[in-house]
């Protein structure tokens, strides 16, 4: 399969090549140039999370990687379940967190981790260049820590992610260095996007992503759509299934639209954002307007510009009326997100603050006929100042207690490239 540049269809790469590269040229992303149908999903939703995986992934890296390797990729790097929680008729949860970080991102992370370590040229210099809103750097930083010849930075806004999101990435060290810097995420993200753009800085260290922005993490995301599914055919639930994806960088909806595109029978996706809501305002007025993102309780999400909703507009040819057809939308504000942690907590379900926003913009949006899911992306101990003045108790799992006691190794910058690249060089 050749990937292509969204904003140079006449650009394209291997798989090896688009992994390496992070981002493409001139600032675009790579996207597999087609995407292939797959006529037998019946069967592939009859096997086990792991055995599909790998045959989704040989279906779209063909004979790039060899087939024994791809194999042992995917069974160590999707080692964890993915349970489906049913919560009420009609209503369930795709839990993401049980893998080591406790976040959906250790599904992208670990298997990126495990393919960089065949496609890389042994001996090269490598650093893997990261911006986080919150689970990004933690399921990175573990995936690579302590792997020899990998560096790991890993760019976070101050003050902007939960004490223990912070902890699970700030307190390694060795060979992760965390940066603390002074504005938004969306800082963080052109800071990184800045480096990337400096050919001679690239090469010299070797610079690569593993935000979502890279293919090696979008591709596995697709993999737990499927397993989604799966497990409601095996509850006889078939049709109008409606899956809530909470929305920051957009690559989480990308991958289920991707998958969908596949043949999985899903009825729609519903975009959830937070009152960063550049996307569904976008959806409404048909006017995009990225902007300074704002600070809510569901802080992963604090995206205002978005990286991966070009690559949505690219799956559908920029055409609005074909992006209307396929979503639905909404947002919510923190009160409203509160008000459906306590809906959940009311039904026996301890939700985290991003998956409330997807099921509160679920419950807007779904039919009565319809199957709801949304996915659930990070464990809730992870955001405990969000629970204590709801007087809503959290059990916090050891891995997490166990980072209270650990110092900190963050080192704050300024919001500037020039600080980023002064760390790179050290």
């Amino acid at each position: 399969m050749r990937f292509i540049n969204t904003r140079n269809p006449n650009e394209s790469a291997t798989f090896r090549e688009a992994v390496l590269l992070g981002p493409a040229t001139g600032g675009g992303l790579w996207m597999p140039e087609t995407l292939p149908h797959f006529e037998d999903w019946d069967s592939l939703l009859q096997l086990r999370w792991v055995d599909r995986s790998e045959i989704i992934l040989r279906r779209f890296l063909g004979d790039e990687l060899d087939g024994d390797a791809l194999a042992a990729a995917v069974s160590e790097a999707l080692n964890f379940p993915v349970p489906l929680v049913k919560i009420r008729r009609g209503l369930y949860a795709l839990e993401l967190f049980h893998g080591p970080t406790l976040a959906f991102k250790d599904v992208g992370a670990r298997f990126f981790a495990q393919i960089l370590e065949l496609v890389r040229k042994p001996g090269d210099p490598l650093t893997i260049l990261t911006a986080t809103s919150g689970d990004t750097g933690a399921a990175v930083a573990h995936a690579f820590w302590q792997r020899p010849g990998v560096r790991v930075v890993v760019l976070y806004p101050k003050g902007r992610v939960s004490d223990l999101q912070e902890r699970q990435f700030a307190t390694l060290g060795e060979n992760v260095m965390a940066l603390a810097v002074e504005g938004s995420f969306d800082d963080c993200q052109a800071l990184v996007k800045a480096c990337f753009n400096d050919a001679a800085l690239k090469a010299r260290h070797g610079l690569t992503s593993a935000n979502s922005i890279n293919v090696a993490r979008l591709l596995p995301q697709m993999l737990y759509f499927a397993e989604a599914v799966a497990q409601l055919h095996q509850q006889d639930v078939r049709d109008g299934i409606v899956i809530a994806v909470p929305s920051g960088n957009f690559g989480n909806l990308c991958a289920g639209l991707m998958a969908q595109a596949t043949g999985l029978t899903v009825r729609t996706f519903i975009a959830a954002t937070n009152a960063n809501s550049t996307v569904p305002e976008y959806l409404d007025s048909g006017e995009y307007r990225p902007r300074e993102s704002v600070a809510t309780l569901s802080n992963a999400m604090d995206v205002g510009a978005p990286n991966n909703w070009e690559r949505i507009q690219h799956l559908f040819r920029g055409d609005l009326y074909a992006l209307r057809q396929a979503l639905r939308w909404g947002f919510k504000n923190d009160d409203e997100t509160k008000r459906a942690i306590r809906e959940l907590r009311g039904m026996g379900y301890l939700s985290d603050p991003h998956a409330a926003v997807a099921y509160a913009v679920l419950e807007d949006r779904m039919g009565l006929s319809e199957t709801g899911v949304f996915l659930g992306t990070a464990h809730p101990a992870k955001f405990l100042p969000v629970y204590g003045p709801m007087g809503i108790p959290v059990t916090v799992p050891e891995s997490l207690a166990a980072l209270r006691d650990r110092p900190l190794l963050a080192k704050a910058i300024p919001n500037q490239v020039d600080a980023v690249k002064a760390e790179l060089e050290h």
